[in-house]
């Protein structure tokens, strides 16, 4: 692998760990609404 291809994939890395960790609190704020619309709070 080349210089710029392992820049790349580090790049790529960082970018997906952004977005699962986005996708994770987006989970977490819909169960919570669903859990307030239930009325169990």
């Amino acid at each position: 692998m080349k210089g710029d291809d392992a820049k790349r994939l580090k790049e790529l890395e960082r970018e997906n760990a952004r977005l699962k960790k986005m996708v994770a609190e987006q989970a977490l704020d819909i169960d919570m609404l669903k859990e307030l619309a239930r009325g169990n709070w």
